[in-house]
């Protein structure tokens, strides 16, 4: 069976407001997600949380988005590809910083919110990400959804792809995620989360928003540490995989 990887995105607070439990949460994920500034985080925030990561050994990312600290980074925005690619970079370099000062490194990249479900398709802004990691100096693996332009442009710039499954989102028949704006998007109920973990890790499959069944093939499960009860939710979901045999460890 695959190992699979826990990833969370961490860090989402700026200056004394707080959203995401990242102590907790980082003795339960593989993986950090860390904001760099754009949609959430800041300097100390982001320090903080790369020494908590590198103390347990947990794997430091590059949450990487559009500058929208208003909206958190889920507003559609239209940004140059010029302008995106150098804030692509700006924000992987920014949290080198203190990944590498907290004696760890980034070890891969993953766009946020509205520009992680624009890049699936939008072949300029994909691209521009790309360029904004190859900018910043080194060949990081992607985090994205299967069968996104993003992770076709990127394999073929020479970057490592990871692919990433929702544990706590759902699903449309086309394997792209339903808009946060609809009813149902965000699955909030503990034991459907953990179905849906086991199913995604085991058998790569899981139930679409319209109840068809449909197939997610991924090396990483998210879960979002902004969901409510997400602590509980990630010892759980943790818990499962591994009683059932799933191996969990990260894949960077």
């Amino acid at each position: 069976m695959t190992p699979i990887d826990l990833n969370a995105d961490l860090g989402e607070g700026f200056g004394r407001w707080r959203l995401t439990d990242d102590e907790q949460l980082l003795s339960v994920v593989t993986s950090a997600n860390v904001a760099c500034g754009f949609h959430a985080g800041d300097a100390a925030t982001m320090r903080r949380v790369c020494e908590l990561a590198a103390e347990r050994g947990v794997r430091i990312g590059a949450q990487v988005s559009y500058r929208d600290l208003a909206g958190f980074g889920r507003r559609a925005m239209d940004v140059p590809s010029a302008e995106l690619t150098a804030e692509v970079a700006y924000q992987i370099g920014a949290l080198e910083v203190f990944a590498r000062a907290a004696g760890s490194r980034v070890s891969y990249v993953k766009p946020h919110g509205a520009l992680y479900n624009r890049v699936v398709h939008d072949e300029e802004q994909a691209g521009a990400v790309v360029d904004g990691v190859l900018l910043a100096g080194a060949s990081l693996p992607v985090l994205g959804l299967p069968s996104s332009r993003f992770l076709k442009l990127a394999e073929r710039a020479g970057l490592p792809t990871v692919t990433e499954a929702f544990a706590d989102r759902a699903y449309t028949e086309d394997g792209t995620l339903v808009p946060r704006s609809q009813d149902g998007a965000v699955i909030t109920d503990a034991d459907a989360v953990l179905e849906r973990s086991l199913g995604l890790a085991r058998f790569g499959v899981v139930t679409s928003h319209s109840g068809e069944r449909i197939q997610v093939r991924a090396r990483s499960l998210c879960l979002h540490g902004d969901t409510p009860g997400a602590v509980d939710m990630a010892r759980r979901v943790r818990a499962g995989l591994e009683s059932a045999g799933v191996r969990v460890e990260a894949f960077a």
